[in-house]
């Protein structure tokens, strides 16, 4: 349970030893380093000090990478190969790197070229296709027009093509153009749903008298375009150029294909330039002169001992020196294996800030119980350990993903736990098929109780939880202000909301336990509530002094509203049971013998897929919902800012050092 100790960091060094020493100090993987780029306007650094301007680099590279990208994305869409469920960085030792990377870059740049000309000619002839399929619909309704679209006049005559809307009575339009101009030649083309296709012909000084006539009937012109050739010969031809296309396409994703075997190498290419890119906008965060360069940054206060050496045997000037007690540093949270499990849980809220308790150690617990209960069933609880526990060995996950799936292993033995407790195991699965397959009565009885039997014994205990959970925040709280030299405050402002809020509940139900408890209660909570009320203005002046401390006594409606919120773990531990309990029902519905049974299994798989996915879904959001809201709201601020080192942020390999046989 605690926020890394950072240090602060100043470095000044000669140029000529800058590169090496940032590929090692990317190695290490623990300086953050800042931007100077407010530094050089100030007026106390010397004009000749500046900021190394690296932006032509860092876009040189970005371009580099977003080309390996697109050549990446291209292979993969045509890759055959197996591919893994899961990503994974590929280990490989540093030195065995670099030798690849000298032996196959040439070839590799060529390769990422060739992918990016195939798919660049894929994209092109697709868009081309899509071109020619646009105008050869357009040309369709004008199939059996036997007259070359170049031909579109004469001298003395010109053709006319259009259409009309499709309710139109073509033989009454065909009346009235040649009632109007004897001499011209009426033809419907086609039509469609919507439309209808005529051709004219007239003499070129009746034009006019034509579009005249024709508009009564909504005529509205086409134009075919500057082509050669009918209607009927350009549809063959583009459709000729369609086929050719579709060919060229097939060509170069055989030849993305065949690159998959070089996918690999190419990978390896990619990160290898993000390296270099990080490098080069590093050296664009620090200050420089013709010979000397200068960064500050921060470090974790454990990590001192490699950066000094690393920094002596470079025989750069450095200071390293404790945060001003109000400077904002970067957060780094550091917990034992099984509560970082959890730290996905408070990152997702937000990072402590520097002076906050890192809440991680505490909320894993009740994390745990939560939704384990909201969850409850045994076999659930199961499914998801045992799924989680292989895909943590098969696969090297990393980061967020890695701590995730730890969690949800973890939760998964709580599930476990509750649905044992409950005597839940696919819900009534067991009961239900044996009763349907074998006609024989079986149950499977729970360890305490059948929330779906007795469903105010688990709210009681819901909102007992609740309880602790909120007075758990609270003393945390109270520690916070004791840590911080403010006693009277943790008094005041949480030991006697303690006392009421504990003395109402003996005064309520502590007769059912021991009748002298409810004098004790009600005389605690009179203390309690007289003590808020004295004390809960006593940061004000004049009247805030009275109506404060009113204000802090009804402060208790939030705490009755915190405790009635963690009845969703009745709510949603009562929904598994009673879904999958249906779901057990509709698949019995068959009745027994083969076909039954297998309408049984087939609906329970389903179901169950179904009933998992969701409930647990809804296990996760709610118990987040309980941290962040009730837990969170009595004592955290949060805020922090993530620590950000300077190391090798890489896609798809994970370098180790010579001596590093393995780890994670």
């Amino acid at each position: 349970m605690a926020v890394t100790d950072m240090q602060k960091l100043t470095v000044t060094g000669l140029n000529s030893s800058r590169t090496p020493f940032l590929h090692e100090l990317m190695r290490l993987g623990v300086v953050e380093i800042n931007s100077q780029e407010g530094v050089v306007n100030d007026e106390e650094w010397m004009p000749d000090i500046f900021r190394t301007s690296n932006s032509a680099d860092v876009s040189r590279l970005e371009a580099d990478i977003a080309r390996v990208s697109v050549a990446l994305d291209a292979i993969n869409r045509y890759d055959t190969g197996k591919k893994p469920l899961i990503h994974t960085r590929k280990e490989i030792k540093r030195n065995v790197f670099v030798d690849h990377m000298n032996a196959t870059k040439t070839a590799t740049e060529m390769n990422v070229d060739h992918a990016v000309e195939s798919n660049k000619k894929i994209a092109d002839a697709r868009t081309e296709i899509n071109r020619l399929r646009t105008v050869i619909q357009g040309l369709q309704p004008w199939e059996t027009l036997d007259v070359p679209m170049e031909m579109t006049e004469t001298a003395h005559a010109c053709l006319v093509l259009g259409t009309v809307n499709a309710k139109t009575n073509g033989a009454q339009l065909q009346t009235d153009v040649l009632a109007a101009l004897p001499s011209a030649v009426v033809n419907e083309i086609g039509a469609d749903k919507q439309q209808k296709y005529f051709s004219f012909i007239c003499w070129k000084d009746e034009k006019d008298q034509l579009y005249e006539a024709l508009r009564p009937y909504g005529f509205v012109s086409v134009t075919l375009g500057e082509t050669k050739g009918t209607p009927a010969e350009l549809i063959q031809s583009y459709e000729g150029q369609i086929t050719a296309l579709e060919q060229e396409i097939k060509e170069e994703e055989q030849k993305l294909e065949a690159l998959a075997t070089a996918k690999q190498d190419i990978e390896y290419l990619y990160d290898s330039l993000c390296m270099r890119r990080d490098r080069a906008k590093v050296v664009g965060d620090m200050l420089s002169t013709e010979t000397v360069f200068y960064f500050d940054g921060w470090m974790p206060k454990w990590s001192r001992e490699k950066v000094e050496n690393l920094l002596k045997k470079y025989e750069f000037y450095y200071n390293i020196e404790e945060p001003d007690p109000d400077e904002e540093v970067p957060i780094l949270l550091h917990n034992n294996g099984v509560v970082t499990a959890f730290e996905g849980v408070t990152s997702m809220y937000s990072l402590p800030a520097r002076h906050d308790i890192d809440p991680t150690a505490i909320l894993a617990p009740f994390y745990f119980i939560f939704f384990g209960l909201m969850l409850s069933d045994a076999a659930y609880g199961i499914i998801l350990s045992v799924g989680c526990a292989i895909i943590l060995k098969k696969y090297k996950l990393e980061g967020t993903m890695y701590r995730m799936f730890k969690m949800f292993f973890y939760c998964g033995i709580s599930t476990f736990i509750w649905g044992a407790l409950f005597g839940g195991w696919f819900g009534d699965f067991f009961t239900v098929a044996v009763r349907t397959m074998f006609g024989v009565d079986f149950v499977i009885n729970p360890i305490w109780f059948n929330p779906l039997e007795e469903p105010m014994k688990l709210l009681i205990f819901s909102l007992i939880l609740g309880g602790i959970h909120i007075f758990v925040g609270m003393g945390v709280q109270a520690y916070m202000y004791i840590r911080d030299g403010h006693p009277l405050d943790a008094l005041f402002d949480i030991g006697l909301w303690y006392l009421l809020l504990i003395g109402l509940v003996l005064f309520g139900f502590g007769g059912s336990l021991m009748p002298s408890l409810v004098p004790v209660g009600k005389y605690m909570a009179i203390v309690g509530a007289v003590g808020i009320l004295v004390t809960g203005g006593r940061k004000k002046k004049g009247l805030g002094k009275i109506t404060g401390g009113l204000g802090s006594l009804y402060g208790i409606t939030s705490y009755l509203s915190d405790v009635l919120s963690y009845s969703r773990l009745l709510a949603l531990g009562l929904a598994t049971g009673v879904v999958a309990q249906v779901i057990n029902t509709l698949g019995s519905l068959a009745g027994g013998g083969i076909v039954g049974s297998i309408v049984l299994i087939v609906v329970f798989l389903a179901g169950t897929v179904f009933n998992i996915a969701i409930n647990a879904l809804g296990a996760f959001v709610h118990s987040c919902r309980l941290q962040y809201v009730e837990f969170f709201g009595k004592f955290y601020t949060g805020g922090g800012r993530e620590f950000r080192p300077f190391e090798r942020k890489t896609k798809y390999v994970k370098i180790l050092e010579e001596d590093v046989e393995d780890g994670r």
